[in-house]
């Protein structure tokens, strides 16, 4: 479990279930598969994933429901359901209507909303000082960010008067690593959770041998030790779509178990650029709980 000290009372899992394609695409519903993919977030949670990520644009808000359909009989405490608002929508009234209609569609307070994306029509301020209001009025527990530089989240804290930007979700992956010396790094000195999306780039690194090759230590896929080296970073939670509940077995078997010091080494300077990380970036990645 990710252990954010923002969070309080809070558990966050070491990995969250990503929503993205399921209940349709970019703002369009599809309906097809709505047994299959309830069946695949229950069945996420019943094995410890119990931090699920969703967006009012996945499948316009159709996401969202089936979520809200999935968590019904669950203790609601024990998740933690992270939402998130499309740029277009991010003046001050068009949060709260857009916070309010996901809400309503989940069937419950959202613990984390995000701005999808810099905006690039409404100043940061307002559509954090609606999240403050959000707060307020109970809607939401907590808000962050999303696609935002360091520079961004900065001024995100800058403009809060209330509360505190406690997450930022991210491109990141072995492949993708941009970030190492930016919000990643941003994240970790300030205590931010930071979410990491597509950490498996498609299915790229689900084929990869490096990572096949090391699976076979731990008796486990190039994707479960792609996840275990994910979660064996302080702070970074790995979003992960699996749209079938045996997709989902397979992820949480990178949970519970971690990759020696040794082989966490190895992948990461298989896979970073040389000459790419800085010195001080370097540090961070030995920081990486045991």
């Amino acid at each position: 479990m990710a252990d954010l000290k923002k969070f309080k009372h809070f558990t966050v899992s070491s990995m969250a279930f990503g929503t993205w394609r399921i209940g349709g695409g970019f703002w369009r519903a599809s309906h097809a598969r709505d047994g299959e993919w309830t069946a695949s977030i229950k069945r996420a949670i019943e094995l410890g994933i119990t931090t699920i990520d969703t967006a009012e644009m996945y499948g316009n808000g159709h996401a969202e429901e089936l979520v809200g359909e999935a968590i019904k009989g669950f203790e609601r405490d024990k998740l933690f359901i992270v939402s998130k608002v499309w740029p277009s929508h991010a003046s001050y009234e068009k949060v709260l209507k857009s916070a309010k209609a996901s809400s309503q569609r989940l069937g419950t307070h959202i613990d984390l909303y995000l701005l999808h994306a810099p905006s690039r029509t409404v100043p940061l301020c307002e559509t954090i000082s609606a999240f403050e209001r959000l707060v307020d009025d109970g809607i939401i527990r907590f808000f962050g960010l999303s696609n935002f530089d360091s520079s961004g989240i900065q001024k995100a804290m800058s403009c809060c008067k209330k509360y505190e930007v406690v997450a930022i979700q991210n491109h990141f992956s072995l492949l993708s690593r941009k970030d190492e010396n930016d919000a990643l790094l941003f994240a970790r000195n300030n205590g931010l959770m930071y979410m990491a999306y597509t950490p498996l780039e498609n299915g790229i690194l689900t084929r990869n041998e490096f990572l096949n090759e090391i699976g076979k230590k731990y008796n486990k896929t190039a994707s479960q030790v792609a996840l275990n080296w994910y979660i064996s970073v302080d702070n970074l939670v790995p979003i992960v779509k699996a749209s079938t509940p045996a997709h989902v077995e397979e992820n949480a078997q990178a949970m519970e178990w971690r990759l020696s010091r040794e082989d966490w080494e190895a992948i990461n300077n298989h896979f970073r650029t040389k000459g790419y990380l800085k010195e001080k970036v370097v540090s961070f990645f030995k920081s990486m709980r045991p």
